[in-house]
């Protein structure tokens, strides 16, 4: 028994161990495009999702479509999914159905920096972005669904199986920070709270105690400051 605790240690060292820690001033750089590179992030929550806000930054000169945020479970492989499709387009897909939204590209920070806020409530269906502190036209889709909480979180690549189905095509690259999720619909607290430079009380993620595992080529480096982004 002591021997397969001491393996199964070892092969969690080897495939990325599990950590959590306050990530605050730190990016995910992933450096290069990838059919492999990527971040789990482990959800807290119990029972499925009615509500979900999703709020994240990132950074890239990608002109081609690229995943950002990926949830898939086992019978559903884009449960949700944030998906930028070319510059001005991201698209928001809730079990397997989605929602285009678009908006200016100038809308973009000085810096180059995106801070994007996407939401859905199940009573109503209703899907909103917020790009850079802006709302874009709600859309609905999904009314009365229910997302399973047995589900895998990716970020850097779009799933098109269980934790896996790659293409390099669509990987992130460049980098990404500030990533969190909340159980309620609450896009509108989450920006107002964000460019206060405060933040609600994550119940799902929290970029400030986040259990993650790094796979292929992505690092962890400290937030480039050149002045506010």
């Amino acid at each position: 028994m002591v021997k397969l605790q001491l393996w199964l240690l070892v092969l969690a060292g080897l495939s990325g161990a599990i950590a959590e820690t306050d990530l605050e001033g730190q990016v995910f750089v992933f450096p290069k495009e990838s059919a492999d590179a990527h971040v789990i992030l482990n959800m807290n929550h119990n029972g499925p999702l009615q509500n979900f806000t999703v709020c994240l930054r990132y950074f890239t000169d990608l002109t081609r479509p690229y995943s950002l945020f990926s949830y898939a479970t086992r019978t559903k492989d884009n449960e949700i999914l944030l998906f930028k499709e070319k510059p001005g387009v991201l698209s928001l897909t809730v079990g397997g159905k989605w929602v285009v939204f678009t908006f200016p590209e100038s809308s973009g920070t000085r810096k180059g920096w995106e801070h994007v806020c996407a939401s859905w409530e199940s009573a109503t269906g209703i899907a909103e972005l917020w790009v850079n502190w802006n709302p874009l036209p709600r859309k609905g889709l999904q009314k009365g669904y229910s997302i399973s909480n047995q589900g895998v979180i990716v970020l850097g690549q779009e799933q098109d199986s269980f934790g896996g189905g790659f293409d390099a095509s669509q990987s992130f690259v460049g980098e990404l920070t500030d990533v969190y999720m909340w159980d309620l619909a609450t896009a509108t607290d989450a920006v107002r709270a964000a460019s206060a430079g405060s933040q609600l009380s994550p119940s799902v993620l929290s970029w400030g105690a986040l259990q993650y595992q790094i796979k292929g080529y992505v690092v962890l480096k400290p937030l480039l400051r050149q002045g506010p982004y």
